[in-house]
């Protein structure tokens, strides 16, 4: 059964929160049991709205549900809310809904820092869901704007089962300093973290990054967003450097590559207690780097040489039964590298050069070893997945400069998420809540 049209509708009011809420108290809780169809993409309509900031949420809000791909949004011609009303001037017109080819509606009700949000099923003329979401910290900061993020996310889960990935950041590197910056492209911000810093990486819950530093010293970092502290993980020698870190996805360990002058080798050490690091792969001289778990921790992507060029491989997580994951031909060209495991487990992504000396990104399945082609205009590297494992961002030079792209590998539709040249390296974070968010350089 394909899905019937959907509008949604954001008015912001005065009244009291309660008195908002009072009629709908009886439905809270219970989602929309219509059945989504993934090919399809439903037509939802964003209500013009009044109060506070209200205009801002409501573009906020379009913005997510357009840039997950899943929905088309219908523009509406009035902002004035009251021309979408029904004849008592209280209730929706869902007749006028359909007609625009839109079909449900989110009441929003903006009051003493809470988000009320209520969706309604026009094809039943009545409401389908509502949920109160707590807005953290002033208006425009980004726990804020994460808060709203959080809002979209659930309208998306009620409509297609599936929650959204706004509330989200991505971290990435300009400058040799790591930036992070909002799943819209908003709020990019520097973090404290110094030193010439590249590959952040995040843990499972996205309250820490860990990252390379190099120069005098080679270290792997631990950077705690909710303190704005970096810790010592691990130091080099001066010749010696300490590449690509990524947690485990339970977060107790950390594994990255180690380079001495016979290649290097991929590490294991644990997050927190400071134990000695130990050794995984035996690359007998190669460079193997660029490490990616499976989703369940039990397997590893990694970059290495010892065919004689770069190719992507996968190995048990301690370092047995690895296997050449890439094929490759007899080539120059060949060099296949940076890899990252889908959240699904399905799928690795990774940059591959072609003929014209250019990397592409392409997909590999882990079922049949077959793969897709993703990108070809510009040069385009370092994927890394969202946590829907439907998106990836990657560093691109396709708008002349390099900067992030973000890639829906369902529908093909491409959108610039960075404006700061020389963007690289960047890491999706998993789902987010807006604490979880909060930078020392972020809060007020």
């Amino acid at each position: 059964m394909r899905f019937s049209t959907f509008v949604v509708v954001f008015s912001a009011i005065t009244l009291p929160v309660c008195v908002a809420h009072a009629q709908d108290t009886t439905r809270r809780g219970v989602t929309i049991g219509l059945t989504y169809d993934p090919t399809s993409r439903p037509g939802i309509a964003v209500l013009p709205a009044t109060g506070a900031f209200a205009d801002s949420i409501r573009t906020i809000i379009q913005r997510d549900l357009d840039y997950s791909d899943r929905f088309t949004l219908v523009p509406l011609e009035s902002a004035d809310p009251t021309t979408f009303r029904g004849a008592t001037g209280t209730g929706l017109n869902y007749p006028i809904f359909a007609r625009l080819g839109a079909a449900a509606v989110v009441q929003l009700t903006v009051g003493d820092g809470v988000l009320h949000v209520a969706l309604h099923d026009v094809g039943k003329a009545g409401v389908m869901n509502v949920q109160d979401f707590r807005i953290a910290g002033r208006a425009y900061t980004r726990d804020w704007r994460m808060s709203v993020h959080g809002a979209s996310d659930e309208v998306e889960r009620w409509i297609t089962g599936l929650k959204g990935i706004a509330q989200t950041h991505i971290a990435f590197v300009v400058g040799q300093r790591i930036h992070l910056v909002d799943s819209d492209g908003a709020g990019d911000e520097a973090t404290p973290v110094s030193g010439n810093a590249m590959s952040p990486s995040w843990s499972g819950v996205g309250n820490q990054l860990t990252y390379a530093t190099f120069g005098t010293t080679s270290r792997i970092m631990v950077y705690d967003l909710r303190t704005g502290h970096s810790r010592l993980l691990h130091n080099a020698t001066p010749s010696h450097a300490n590449l690509t870190p990524v947690f485990s996805p339970d977060g107790s360990s950390i594994v990255y590559a180690h380079a001495d002058d016979d290649g290097s080798d991929l590490y294991l050490v644990a997050a927190d207690d400071g134990a000695p690091p130990r050794r995984i792969s035996v690359g007998r001289g190669t460079d193997n780097v660029q490490p990616s778990f499976s989703p369940d921790g039990r397997r590893l992507a990694f970059t290495s040489g010892r065919v004689g060029h770069p190719e992507v491989y996968i190995m048990d997580a301690d370092g047995t039964n690895a296997e050449l994951l890439t094929s490759f031909d007899f080539g120059d060209k060949n060099y296949r590298s940076d890899p990252d495991w889908s959240p699904d487990g399905r799928l690795v992504a990774f940059q591959s050069q072609f003929a014209d000396g250019r990397f592409q990104i392409m997909t590999i399945s882990l079922r049949d070893r077959s793969t897709k082609l993703l990108t070809s205009e510009g040069s385009n590297e370092q994927p890394s997945w969202a946590p829907d494992g439907r998106h990836l961002v990657f560093a691109s030079t396709r708008s002349g400069g390099r900067e992030l792209w973000v890639l829906d590998t369902e529908s093909g539709r491409l959108r610039q998420l960075s404006r700061a040249s020389g963007a690289e390296l960047p890491a999706w974070s998993p789902r987010l809540g807006s604490s979880a968010s909060t930078t020392a350089a972020s809060r007020p």
